[in-house]
């Protein structure tokens, strides 16, 4: 004879389906430990991405931590559009660089030293 117990919406449920759901919450509690590990991505963020090795490394931690949900959908967004920028600048300095001294390295110079306008 099976026993049943009344589920919150005023169902039944059988001892069998009650194990499934205590085990399911069991889970669920296991799933909310680990995402109190800060997220790979912030650690490769916090150390600078300075080449293409970082920002790959950065990026697939970053997929890994949206899918593990360790950071919301709207950080990771943000850090794509960011990542996105950041490949645009790298785009520019190739292709309207130009060469710096002694290191042959193309240098893209974004705003200049001198102010364009004065202010008095």
């Amino acid at each position: 004879m099976q026993s049943h117990s009344t589920t919150e919406r005023g169902g039944t449920m059988d001892n069998e389906s009650k194990t499934v759901v205590e085990n399911s919450q069991t889970v669920d509690s296991i799933t909310s430990v680990k995402a109190e590990k800060p997220p790979q991505s912030l650690d490769i963020a916090k150390k600078g991405i300075k080449t293409g090795r970082d920002f790959a490394n950065f990026m697939s931690a970053l997929m890994s931590d949206l899918i593990e949900g360790k950071i919301t959908p709207g950080i990771g967004n943000a850090a794509c559009n960011a990542g996105g920028k950041l490949l645009k600048v790298v785009e520019m300095q190739m292709r309207y660089g130009q060469k710096g001294p002694g290191t042959g390295e193309k240098v893209l110079v974004l705003s200049s030293d001198d102010p364009v306008v004065s202010v008095q």
